[in-house]
C-alpha cells in the first residue's frame, strides 16, 4: 500500500512539530490508540485496535523517528503484529513548511510599528502545511481484504487523525486568528442589519427625530 498526502493547519509550524513529538498528543490523535509511549532515543511502544472490513484486531508495535530535521520534518517506521489477523510494517515521511505569507506568530493590535509601516490591527495568517507519504505492508487475513478495502481504511484513518488533530489544536490555541476575526466581524454584521430593519419599520430613533433629542 503507498499512500501520499497534503494538509493546511491552522497552527504554526513550530507548534505543529511540537505536536507531532508529544506521545500524548498523538495517542489522542491517532484512531483507536490507546498507547504511544517512549521506550528510548526516538523509539515508541504503540498499541491500537483497527477494524478494516469485517476484521477487527489489536496491533502492538513500535515506531521509530529518523532523519529528523526540527522543525521540517523526519522519518517513521513502524511495524506492528495483529496476532492472527496478520501483521503491518512501513514506514512515512512527514514534511512541515509554513504557508506562504503566514507568520510564526500572530500580530499584537500594539504591535510596534516596522521599518516606520504601522503593525496592522487584525493578527496576520498563522499556518503550516504537512506533506506526508506511506508505504506499508500488510500480511495474514488483512491482505485477503483486498486492496481497495485496506486503501479505503487507510484513508479513512489518516482522515480521522487530522480531524482529531486539528481539533487538539484549537482546544491547545485557539481557532486561526483569520477564522477568530471572520466571527467576530459575524455579530457586528448581524447587529448593523437589525439595525436598518429597524429604522425602515420605524422603530429605531434616526438622526434629527425630535423624538431623540427628547432626552437632552
Amino acid at each position: 500500500m503507498e499512500m501520499l498526502g497534503n494538509r493546511r493547519l491552522g497552527v504554526t509550524q513550530q507548534q505543529a512539530w511540537e505536536a507531532l513529538n508529544d506521545p500524548e498528543t498523538l495517542k489522542k490523535c491517532i484512531p483507536g490508540c490507546d498507547k504511544f509511549e517512549l521506550t528510548g532515543d526516538n523509539q515508541y511502544s504503540v498499541a491500537l485496535a483497527l477494524k478494516i472490513g469485517p476484521v477487527s484486531a489489536k496491533f502492538s508495535g513500535k515506531v521509530v523517528l529518523s532523519d529528523i530535521v526540527a522543525p521540517d520534518g523526519y522519518k517513521l517506521t513502524f511495524e506492528g503484529q495483529g496476532g492472527v489477523a496478520g501483521f503491518a510494517k512501513g514506514s512515512s515521511s512527514v514534511t512541515l513548511k509554513q504557508l506562504a505569507g503566514a507568520t510564526q506568530a500572530p500580530v499584537a493590535a500594539d504591535a510596534a510599528p516596522v521599518d516606520g509601516a504601522p503593525a496592522e490591527a487584525v493578527a496576520a495568517p498563522v499556518g503550516c502545511e504537512l506533506d506526508y507519504t506511506v508505504q506499508a505492508q500488510v500480511g495474514g487475513k488483512i491482505a485477503q481484504l483486498g486492496q481497495r478495502l485496506i486503501d479505503g481504511a487507510a484513508k479513512s484513518t489518516a482522515d480521522d487523525f487530522f480531524k482529531r488533530f486539528e481539533a487538539e489544536m484549537q482546544s491547545r490555541y485557539g481557532p486561526p486568528p483569520a477564522a477568530a476575526a471572520d466571527a467576530a466581524e459575524a455579530p457586528a454584521e448581524k447587529a448593523g442589519m437589525m439595525s436598518g430593519l429597524m429604522k425602515k419599520m420605524g422603530l429605531g430613533k434616526k438622526d434629527g427625530d425630535p423624538a431623540s433629542n427628547d432626552a437632552n
